[in-house]
């Protein structure tokens, strides 16, 4: 179970508490750092994109192990093992806090996290992930409980969205999509080409062939807001397209004011550090199609 509100009670915001708690942890040593941002690869920057522009304030350390992608192919147990040493060492360079910007770490690796390894390495950091706080807003913008959900083979295969949805929103109808085809698209920087309508309509027609009154369409993948447009082109007017990078941010904003204790430990400096465990070159390259500017990256092995 995620934890985006692992706790019924609710924290106001209040500034003053805030710093006061930010200075009782300094004086006690407690380590404060960074807000982490985990992804197998580059699309989980779409994500980090939409939390910075909604929390500008915040020290972030974004990793990509893009040396191991893509997770989705891979078992449960590997994606576990891989995301667990992501956020080790995330917590080793002084991150409290910890966003698993990416669905299939989000859907294999993040309730064993929890549940089995924080009580164990702190139980005063947190993990978070994408599902949950996503399927939570399915209720407020779905008309008729008709959900559409594209994602990864991995994603699909995992059945994550539809356990979810069905947890949540019982009389909800979930109908799932993957689009193996999109992700090469966008790393290939062929999501603005010709050749990507060709794709973009082959998985939106299989997946209303499934069920034609679906209202809401989930991107369950953080590569699939960049191939936004053609979307939208392509399906009915009254036909929700979500992404996910916008609902995180809220979410993650709700999570800091309901818990100002987590919030004291993560520092302010709007500084943004990008880490891969491939080529640094190739990665900010890349990264350029999802934040639309450079960034200096450093390499790390895990």
């Amino acid at each position: 179970m995620e934890v985006w509100k692992e706790s019924e009670d609710y924290y106001p915001l209040n500034a003053k508490k805030v710093v006061n708690l930010r200075e009782m942890n300094n004086e006690r040593g407690h380590e404060c750092g960074p807000i982490g941002v985990f992804d197998s690869g580059y699309g989980g920057l779409t994500i980090l994109k939409e939390i910075r522009r909604l929390l500008p304030d915040y020290d972030y350390i974004y990793l990509g192990d893009n040396a191991r992608a893509p997770y989705g192919p891979r078992s449960f147990d590997v994606v576990y093992r891989f995301t667990l040493e992501a956020v080790r060492y995330l917590f080793s360079r002084g991150c409290r806090l910890v966003i698993l910007a990416c669905n299939t770490a989000s859907a294999k690796a993040l309730r064993s996290i929890q549940q089995n390894d924080l009580p164990e390495i702190d139980p005063t950091r947190r993990v978070l992930g994408v599902i949950r706080p996503t399927v939570e807003r399915l209720g407020e913008l779905s008309a008729n409980g008709n959900i559409g959900v594209l994602g990864t083979r991995g994603t699909v295969r995992s059945q994550s969205y539809d356990m979810e949805i069905a947890k949540l929103y019982p009389d909800f109808t979930t109908t799932s999509q993957a689009c193996p085809m999109w992700v090469p698209l966008v790393e290939n920087h062929e999501a603005n080409d010709g050749g990507a309508d060709y794709f973009v309509e082959k998985y939106l027609s299989e997946l209303f062939a499934k069920k034609q009154d679906i209202d809401t369409v989930l991107l369950a993948c953080t590569h699939f807001p960049i191939l936004y447009p053609k979307i939208r082109e392509r399906v009915r007017e009254d036909v929700r397209v979500v992404c996910q990078g916008e609902i995180v941010a809220e979410s993650l904003a709700d999570y800091l004011r309901r818990h100002p204790e987590m919030e004291s430990r993560c520092t302010r400096g709007g500084r943004c550090t990008y880490l891969t465990t491939e080529n640094p070159e190739a990665f900010s390259s890349l990264a350029r199609i999802f934040l639309d500017e450079p960034v200096e990256v450093g390499h790390i092995d895990l």
